[in-house]
């Protein structure tokens, strides 16, 4: 069921101009193939995100035991799941889809300790005595409840956003009015004296645009980096979302050597939650899942020859299951046009971008 898509199909669709030269390699890939064993071949992680459909849905459960050797949680784990309300942590969801990784020799990332969205509102109306308090031991109670079982934490998740106007371009909200900007230090110390084991991520968008915004969270999140380095803080990898939106510059080279300064302060890298906007593309499908994959390979070309890339993690699978598909049905409720930003189409077959991330991880690595 998951794999009828043809070479031919894939060679029809990068035709005439769209994908060259893209995808001469993936072409030849065979139908047992998965991008988790592609990746695999390089001494690289490929995985994606998963909620809770993945339990309720028995064909796309497959796709991820087929395909990835990491999962992210994509809501289990944020703080909206686990406190929606005071009283004993909800841990129910991100336990079960944990226990479904290791039955499966998965890893698991944790996604998103600590982030300045998505709080509660009861949370939100405490002082902010009350706030630090809590803020605390939320991190102490949650992270050492999955210490030592977690390939990677988000231990803070896009601390920058230039359009709030805070001083160095940070994004603002509970946490970061209870400590200012100290609040990214204080959480990674917290989570490293609760798991020495884990490793540490500090998690952000946008970084790919080069434009005035992309370029503020970029020497934001350079500076934010290297302070929590000489400071001796524990950061282990730095997570660049990745998801690539076409209507904004972007400049392969200026790029990379944004990677390879990254690099140079003994970070890993990992490409945290992958996908290709494509509402600025044809209506026509074949056409449209051309220019993803174009677009995708161009990028990835680039990003994974840079050593410190260590994993590539797409934000779900299947394009039916993507957070742009709710996007796109509450600005327009009677919209046709549905985003199609994932390897797999909303019946699991591969696309063109499927083979588009074949190619690219199957490159040889700087």
């Amino acid at each position: 069921m998951l794999d009828r898509m043809s070479r031919r199909h894939v060679l029809g669709t990068i035709g005439g101009g769209l994908l060259t030269p893209v995808l001469a390699k993936a072409a030849t890939a065979q139908s047992s193939d998965s991008l988790g064993t592609v990746a695999a071949k390089r001494n690289f992680i490929f995985g994606a995100a998963a909620g809770p459909v993945l339990f309720t849905d028995s064909a796309y459960r497959e796709l991820y035991l087929t395909q990835t050797k990491m999962i992210t949680t994509d809501i289990a784990l944020k703080i909206g799941t686990i406190a929606p309300m005071p009283g004993p942590k909800r841990f129910d969801s991100a336990d079960r889809l944990l226990n479904f990784c290791n039955s499966h020799k998965i890893q698991m990332r944790g996604h998103c300790l600590i982030w300045n969205e998505w709080v509660p509102a009861w949370i939100k109306s405490m002082s902010t005595t009350e706030r630090r308090a809590y803020f605390d031991a939320y991190i102490d109670e949650v992270v050492g409840h999955y210490a030592g079982r977690l390939h990677s934490w988000d231990v803070v998740n896009e601390p920058f956003w230039p359009g709030h106007r805070a001083p160095g371009g940070y994004r603002v909200g509970p946490w970061y009015d209870a400590f200012g900007t100290d609040y990214v230090r204080r959480a990674f110390e917290r989570a490293a004296r609760a798991d020495p084991k884990t490793k540490l991520v500090l998690n952000e968008a946008q970084t790919e645009r080069d434009d005035a915004l992309g370029l503020t969270v970029r020497a934001g999140l350079l500076k934010l980096v290297k302070e929590l380095k000489d400071a001796g803080v524990k950061l282990d990898a730095v997570g660049l979302q990745g998801h690539l939106q076409p209507q904004y510059p972007h400049d392969p080279a200026r790029f990379q050597d944004f990677l390879h300064e990254l690099a140079s302060t003994g970070v890993d890298i990992y490409i945290t939650e992958f996908d290709v906007r494509d509402d600025t593309f044809p209506d026509d499908i074949r056409t449209r899942d051309g220019q993803v994959a174009a677009v995708a390979e161009r990028f990835l070309n680039n990003v994974l020859r840079v050593p410190q890339v260590k994993a590539l993690i797409t934000w779900q699978l299947a394009d039916n299951y993507s957070f742009y598909r709710g996007i796109a049905k509450q600005k327009n409720p009677g919209t046709t046009r549905m985003p199609r930003p994932l390897p797999y189409d909303e019946q699991f077959q591969r696309k063109p971008l499927w083979f588009a991330l074949a190619k690219a991880m199957q490159n040889d690595r700087a």
